[in-house]
């Protein structure tokens, strides 16, 4: 409930403002233009100025020359140098190419002399070819011995046996008699299955399973 105000005070109101003024417009001035542009365009017979125009000095006409026609025999031969190129003739294109061939030969001989390694090749004959170190295809390639597969024997395979029995469920009860069989490839690719070895071939025992089977029976 609103306080009523103290006697004698006048009571606080909000203030309103304005939100929109409406201004008369000076119209007067654009009527004055619109009534002064409607009498010049009365005074004038229909609504446009009469304008005369200069008339031309005597003599004027005499002093403009037509150009000379262009003669057919320069078109022909205007005609001729734009096809065969900045209006040289036959002659002088073939003494051109003439000039070029030279300066290319003449440019090609002074580089041979400068060249001291052709000098020398020409008076100290060919070198006598190094003789050939590549074994023959014949000859049998030397056995990698950290590569064994299914077939091979020797101690190599003897220890890759018993390392294999150092690891749990891989060679279990496996022979050590220093050949590689079936079995022992087996054990190989199980080994290299259940500890993820991609680097050799599946039962071949190679660089990286090698180095992971050393690295887990190095005791």
């Amino acid at each position: 409930m609103s306080t009523p105000p103290a006697p004698g005070r006048p009571e606080r109101r909000r203030t309103l403002e304005p939100t929109r003024v409406l201004r008369r417009r000076r119209t007067e001035a654009l009527a004055q233009l619109m009534r002064e542009h409607d009498e010049a365009m009365a005074a004038v017979p229909e609504g446009y100025e009469a304008v005369t125009l200069p008339s031309p000095a005597p003599g004027a006409e005499d002093a403009t020359q037509e150009l000379p026609p262009v003669a057919p025999r320069r078109r022909a031969q205007r005609r001729e140098q734009a096809e065969t190129g900045f209006g040289f003739g036959p002659n002088l294109r073939r003494v051109a190419v003439v000039v070029a061939v030279g300066a290319a030969a003449l440019v090609g001989f002074g580089s041979a002399l400068l060249l001291p390694g052709n000098a020398q090749g020409e008076e100290a004959g060919p070198a006598p070819s190094a003789p050939s170190t590549a074994p023959s295809a014949s000859a049998p390639a030397a056995a990698d011995p950290g590569f064994l597969k299914e077939g091979d024997s020797g101690p190599e395979v003897t220890e890759l046996q018993e390392r294999l029995l150092r690891i749990p469920d891989v060679y279990t009860d496996g022979a050590t008699s220093g050949s590689y069989d079936t079995a022992l490839a087996e054990a190989v690719a199980r080994f290299q299955l259940w500890y993820g070895i991609r680097g050799d071939e599946t039962g071949v025992y190679g660089d990286d399973t090698r180095k992971d089977l050393e690295s887990r029976t190095a005791s």
